[in-house]
């Protein structure tokens, strides 16, 4: 009888969070302008993936304990080939039909009899082709699957020169190089650590008061029930360069510009459906490894959350990037994300009836989540072809509805949204605004304390 290995209460956590209507599944998809080669995709996935991390061969066993708990157990039946999927684009096979498809995938449950995730090759649009990956959130966070992810390429097409990545590395300018808080994050796997996540949560109790007293997020257009269809958006590449220079202008940093051109595009859409604008509430994923700290092979949750709030209710374009910059710099010195992780370990070992409650009450405090991964510099390899681009987003859990992902690779910008298709019927829309916003921020006028960030 092959060993198991208990899920951590955080990785637990997310494994009952899943919903018909929200999975807990980080989706990605990689764009290529060529075809990549599906034997030397096989046997890359195969070396790289399966065989270095234990989870991509291990199911999740539920024990008929409640206090066991769910376990990681090796497959018998296990075959790389249950996971790797190839597939053409339905007609016109135009990259609209590779949205659709991503978002029909993105929708599909996964198949708890077997490993937690699947890839699939998808032959177009035209004479490129994607790659969509789908990874289980109880498997790892989304910044230790970006570096999984990583890890399967190269740079250079002739392989074996593998592309490498500290985690918590601040590259590209990404604002999350939060520190590893030590006392607040211990974790907690057995119930005496309850006297120590008290502990921790008693010295942070300004940061536990606002996850708690933060109240409902305001209802609109964009927060409503929906069902459990999904749509994905993804933008044009954006020059990095270009978003640095109006940063520079503005005295601001590259997020601050990317997420103060998302309310200005979340503004115009609510104003299109009629809606009044109004500030929303957004849930950020927080990095809670050291920086330089490698990933582990057993992978895991290693994250916390932390609101922050669009000024979507400011009209000027100046006005909402400054009160942008001014929040985030706020929050970026905040607990809150280490703080979350601890009351997340102990959601994760509660009953699923009580955690489900929890959580519905915490994302009802939230309209979006906001995702930002710095990839690589350069161009990258994937089975020798080279990599156009690249989208990771994020779950949505609870009656979250919205995930806005930001990735930067080889110079440029990607911003992805992946949203319940009922509620927003159109996410494109809100991207090509998106466009818009960063091209009326280009002609503002310097700033007086303009300098780069």
């Amino acid at each position: 009888m092959s060993a198991t290995h208990r899920l951590s209460s955080a990785d637990a956590a997310w494994l009952h969070m899943d919903r018909p209507t929200n999975l807990m599944v980080i989706n990605s998809v990689l764009l290529f302008d060529d075809r990549v080669d599906w034997e030397r995709l096989a046997d890359v996935v195969r070396r790289r993936l399966v065989e270095r991390y234990p989870r991509f061969h291990q199911r999740v066993g539920e024990s008929r304990v409640a206090l066991d708990g769910p376990h990681w157990q090796e497959d018998p039946d296990f075959d790389l080939h249950r996971h790797l999927h190839r597939r053409g684009l339905p007609a016109p096979g135009d990259e609209q039909a590779l949205r659709d498809l991503a978002g029909d995938l993105a929708a599909m449950p996964m198949d708890r009899g077997k490993p937690l995730w699947d890839m699939y090759l998808i032959d177009g649009p035209g004479n490129g082709c994607a790659v969509i990956v789908r990874m289980h959130h109880c498997i790892a966070d989304g910044i230790a699957l970006a570096q999984v992810m990583l890890s399967l390429t190269d740079t250079a097409p002739e392989g074996e020169d593998e592309v490498a990545a500290p985690a918590g590395a601040d590259r590209n300018g990404s604002p999350w190089p939060w520190a590893l808080m030590q006392e607040s994050v211990r974790t907690l796997t057995h119930p005496r650590r309850a006297l120590e996540l008290l502990d921790a949560l008693a010295a942070d109790a300004q940061a536990l008061a606002k996850l708690i007293f933060t109240p409902t997020d305001t209802p609109s257009v964009l927060k409503r029930d929906a069902g459990a269809a999904r749509s994905v958006a993804w933008s044009r590449p954006l020059s990095l360069a270009r978003v640095k220079r109006i940063a520079h202008a503005q005295g601001a940093t590259v997020n601050d510009v990317l997420l103060a051109a998302v309310s200005g595009a979340l503004r115009g859409y609510l104003e299109d459906r009629g809606e009044a604008p109004h500030e929303l509430r957004t849930l950020v994923p927080v990095n809670l490894r050291a920086p330089g700290e490698p990933i582990p092979r057993d992978l895991g949750n290693r994250f916390g959350l932390v609101f922050l709030t669009l000024p979507v209710d400011l009209s000027g374009r100046r006005e909402r990037l400054c009160e942008l910059k001014r929040r985030m710099d706020e929050i970026k010195s905040s607990q809150q994300g280490p703080v979350s992780y601890a009351v997340l370990e102990a959601i994760g070992l509660t009953p699923p009836e009580v955690e489900s409650r929890v959580i519905d009450i915490f994302t009802a405090k939230a309209t979006a989540v906001m995702t930002n991964v710095p990839g690589p510099r350069e161009t990258v390899y994937l089975a020798g072809s080279p990599l156009r681009a690249v989208l990771v987003w994020a779950p949505t859990s609870g009656s979250v509805g919205m995930s806005v992902s930001i990735l930067s690779y080889d110079g440029t910008i990607t911003v992805g949204l992946l949203v319940h298709a009922q509620v927003v019927p159109d996410p494109q829309a809100i991207v090509e605004r998106l466009h818009r916003e960063l091209t009326a921020m280009a002609r503002l006028a310097p700033s007086a304390n303009g300098k780069a960030a």
